[in-house]
């Protein structure tokens, strides 16, 4: 199951003479990739290549390296790793000696591995959305059931006659949450999808 990052890390080496550095953080979305490569990137460094992945979506960039040797390597790291919602920005300081495709391609890949092999990791899980309505009297138990299901309420509004919440809920867990709220409100609360 695919995880996203917790933080900002970073991880460092020096390959023959070149210093490297990856920083990994969480993103949500290409403009959020692209103010990380601005704020972690270095204009003072040789390249600073990156890759990102959201979704099916991704992108990655060689920024002046031989084509394939930076940008992919670093987005193969981010999928060995089953990582979604990450960015990682690798820099390099030229040091003098020529690595070779080969070598930039392992330098690239293998700081990007490592910077997120060393990152505190959380599990994405997939909701659906569901909307439902409780009494005032029953929304704490209503809260309660979610919260132990692995759902989540992203809102909550008050009525005249009670509480209208939407929900997210992992859909193995549906079936077992839909039990559960009409037992609690003797059949009256129903998952509606939204």
């Amino acid at each position: 199951m695919p995880s996203t990052l917790l933080a900002v890390c970073d991880y460092q080496e020096e390959i023959r003479k070149s210093r490297f550095r990856a920083v990994a953080g969480p993103i949500d979305d290409p403009a959020q990739a692209q103010a990380f490569v601005r704020q972690y990137g270095d204009p003072q460094a040789t390249h600073n290549c990156w890759a990102w992945k959201i979704g099916t979506q991704y992108r990655s960039s060689d920024d002046g390296e031989p084509g394939g040797t930076a940008g992919r390597p670093i987005l193969a790291a981010i999928e060995a790793q089953d990582c979604d919602r990450v960015i990682v920005v690798v820099t390099r300081w030229y040091g003098g000696i020529q690595l070779g495709t080969g070598g930039l391609a392992r330098a690239y890949g293998g700081g990007a591995n490592k910077c997120l092999q060393q990152a505190e990791k959380q599990l994405l899980i997939s909701r659906s959305a569901f909307t439902c309505e409780c009494t005032f009297s029953e929304l704490a138990l209503v809260r309660l059931r979610v919260h132990e299901a692995g759902g989540e309420i992203s809102n909550e509004s008050f009525t005249a006659n009670g509480v209208s919440l939407h929900l997210a809920v992992p859909p193995a867990v549906v079936t077992e949450l839909e039990d559960q709220l009409a037992k609690l409100s003797r059949g009256r609360i129903r998952l509606s999808p939204a």
